[in-house]
């Protein structure tokens, strides 16, 4: 059996980190199409509807933690500063449905990648080879392919697209502070723990913007079934994505995370397809098979992780209380010169 895990445990790990990359690929795909459908029925509520996602996160979670009765192993302060980035990222790339159309909004949210890369390059210390470079590039690639096919299926378009694209590309930024900080944050600690302060934190500052910036689009929405059924949807779904983003982040990292996201834009092809019944253009199957092969050749060549500094209420890491003390060991079996 350790020879049959050893042999095959690289590959089962991962088609599992695919799946569960497609999982929440799914879910986006979800999200984006229930806030590019809330925003084509004329409501203008993006914060209103990341508040729901917040409320359940809290709720749930919350019930979760406080269940455990343990205190919090990272300071409040750090899970504040997720809380609104993400806060900000979700407004900034909801409110640019308003003015631009979803093929552009999935084709600039690409920019979260060398965000990604950049930020942990600089505070996580992770390195990256030519090959996961390699692997980044060509999903980029597959990404451009089912845009061009998505752009003949559902065209450009929007009210203001230039302020709608400098709206997706600000919210990259923020959405990759938040992807960052929480890699940082549920590899050394609780993944409940994290998934709900970002709930608490979220909700708080979302109730603080909403009474600024919402409450007269707010008070103008006519609600409707097919309104309401939008907002579900949309809270559901990104609920679903909360859940399942620190697994994989635990797993295999923000870079690679975002690399799977490449693949939701092929998703909301889907589900357009059942919806309104549209035809798909030959390159879709083309630039998924490019996005997989990407995804498999930087899975594979991921280097192992460098160890992360201790972030919290000054507990050190027993890792390096180990190192420690053997240092202090061998230093005294030296024998003086």
């Amino acid at each position: 059996m350790r020879s049959w895990w050893r042999s095959h445990g690289i590959l089962l790990r991962t088609l599992y980190v695919l799946f569960l990359g497609q999982v929440v690929s799914f879910v986006l795909a979800v999200a984006s199409f229930s806030s590019s459908f809330i925003a084509d029925l004329g409501v203008d509520a993006p914060l209103t509807q990341s508040f729901f996602t917040y409320l359940s996160l809290a709720l749930v979670y919350g019930s979760i933690l406080l269940y455990r009765r343990q205190k919090l192993r990272i300071s409040w302060y750090w899970y504040l500063f997720l809380g609104f980035v993400d806060v900000q990222g979700n407004y900034l790339v909801n409110k640019a449905y308003q003015y631009s159309s979803i093929t552009s909004v999935t084709l600039l949210d690409c920019w979260t990648i060398p965000w990604v890369i950049i930020l942990t390059w600089i505070f996580l210390g992770t390195r990256y080879s030519l090959w996961q470079f390699f692997g980044a590039a060509l999903c980029i690639v597959g990404l451009g392919l089912v845009l061009l096919s998505d752009a003949g299926v559902a065209g450009g378009g929007g009210s203001r697209p230039l302020l709608g694209d400098i709206l997706v590309i600000a919210g990259t930024l923020f959405f990759a502070l938040s992807n960052v900080g929480e890699e940082f944050c549920v590899k050394k600690k609780d993944r409940v723990e994290v998934v709900t302060m970002i709930g608490i934190f979220g909700l708080l500052v979302s109730v603080c913007e909403i009474s600024i910036m919402e409450l007269k689009s707010l008070e103008s929405v006519e609600w409707s079934t097919d309104i309401i059924l939008g907002f579900v949807g949309y809270a559901v779904s990104t609920f679903l994505f909360y859940t399942i983003v620190p697994f994989l982040l635990q797993i295999s990292g923000a870079t690679w995370f975002n690399l799977s996201l490449l693949t939701s834009d092929m998703w909301a092809v889907v589900i357009r397809i059942f919806f309104y019944h549209q035809k798909v253009d030959w390159l879709y199957y083309i630039s998924f098979a490019m996005v997989a092969v990407g995804l498999v050749i930087y899975s594979k060549t991921e280097k192992d992780p460098i160890p992360l500094p201790t972030l919290g209420n000054g507990n050190h890491n027993p890792e390096y209380q180990v190192l420690d003390e053997e240092s202090t060991e061998s230093r005294n079996e030296t024998p003086a010169s």
